[in-house]
């Protein structure tokens, strides 16, 4: 689960690092009041959507006046903004953040991500804040410092001291970027965080630290212990059908080919993409039924699956272990009728009571195609396809 810009620095304000003060708006005349009530000379409009680039793409300015704000404001707010992260389409932006201007004297990196080679949480920080770090860790690998913190003893003051020297922070500086580090690790940890992200972490000209933007993702898995968090979600920021899948406890990702797939497991899901796209076609999406998959939850993944125009066909590829292959072939059968599929349908099943569900599907009366290994269920529904 991802959050947008505001919310991380509200989390970050909780945990005691430094950010800027600002106000979230959802309209123009919201924007002019924050303005209004933040004070001062100078304001940032801030796009807030759930990617990154968003200078880049027109999507954060500089005001110098209240008349300037109302613009960039109206420019802003509706606007498709399109980003390195947002792909070719873009994403609407629906929401505003205006904060009070900073005297930017140096710009880093930091951030906190769980590192699963090591079972330990990566620390990194760059003297090249502001950029794309994927861009700097290309052309210049040696500007990004990682220390690996072992989470039973936490981010020590050495190993924060390493970080802060390691990017430059100035020796009057660097107490307070120290507690900064410190306290994010403790905001990544408590929070149950995927990625604590701060670029650019800014020395102003007084010498002060703070946090100008914050990116996190939260472990969803986690997010039960975190009903603040969970309250955070911006359900404009997500595909729809991932939203309505979710409802019914699939696993959904919406993908750019043709052929939809149904299967249960993740690991088999991966494994079938793979395959369709060995045989020549491209998946349309991820979808993992699970282990408890009912009739209603195979019809709710058929008709997600067919809300796609570009899915041609679909391919269903079951192992009956907990999930017998009857139940499955009973819910493909009630979808195909409740859809009235009118796509070719190839399905592949091995397991418990893997002969009751191929004569399930036999005597349907349904053109089902049947399958008895993954290669020949590709080769199938490839073909069908074409």
């Amino acid at each position: 689960m991802k959050i947008h810009e505001y919310q991380g620095k509200e989390l970050l304000r909780k945990f005691g690092v430094t950010v800027p003060r600002g106000i979230p708006c959802f309209s123009v005349d919201e924007a002019v009041k924050a303005a209004e009530e933040l004070g001062g000379s100078v304001w940032v409009v801030k796009a807030q959507i759930h990617a990154g680039g968003r200078g880049k793409g027109g999507g954060v300015k500089v005001a110098k006046s209240l008349a300037e704000v109302k613009t960039y404001a109206g420019q802003i707010l509706g606007m498709q903004l399109k980003t390195h992260q947002t792909g070719p389409e873009g994403q609407k932006v629906n929401r505003l953040l205006v904060e009070e201007g900073a005297d930017i004297k140096k710009e880093y990196y930091v951030a906190a991500l769980t590192d699963r080679a090591s079972q330990k949480v990566a620390m990194m920080a760059s003297s090249e804040g502001g950029m794309d770090i994927e861009e700097v860790a290309h052309a210049t690998p040696e500007k990004i410092i990682k220390i690996f913190v072992e989470p039973s003893a936490g981010l020590t003051d050495a190993q924060a001291n390493e970080l802060a020297n390691g990017i430059g922070v100035p020796a009057g500086s660097l107490a307070q970027a120290v507690d900064a580090l410190k306290k994010l690790y403790t905001c990544y940890m408590e929070t149950d965080a995927s990625l604590a992200e701060i670029n650019p972490l800014i020395l102003e000209g007084n010498g002060n630290i703070k946090a100008l933007d914050a990116k996190f993702n939260f472990d969803s898995n986690a997010l039960y212990r975190h009903p603040e968090i969970v309250a955070y979600r911006d359900l404009d920021e997500e595909d729809a059908d991932e939203i309505e899948a979710s409802k019914f406890d699939l696993a959904y990702i919406s993908l750019d080919g043709n052929i939809g797939c149904l299967v249960n497991g993740a690991g088999l899901a991966m494994a079938t993409m793979d395959t369709i796209k060995l045989f020549g076609a491209e998946p349309a999406n991820f979808l993992d039924v699970g282990g408890g998959a009912t009739t209603e939850k195979v019809t709710e993944a058929f008709k997600i699956m067919l809300k796609n125009p570009k899915v041609k066909g679909i391919l269903v590829n079951i192992f009956g272990g907990i999930m017998k292959c009857d139940t499955i072939a009973n819910g493909v059968v009630s979808a195909a009728r409740e859809t009235h599929l009118s796509v070719p349908l190839v399905v592949r099943m091995k397991g418990t009571n893997e002969d009751l569900g191929k004569k399930i599907l036999a005597e349907s009366g349904l053109p089902i195609i049947t399958a008895d290994s993954m290669a020949e269920a590709a080769t199938k529904i490839v073909a069908a396809v074409k």
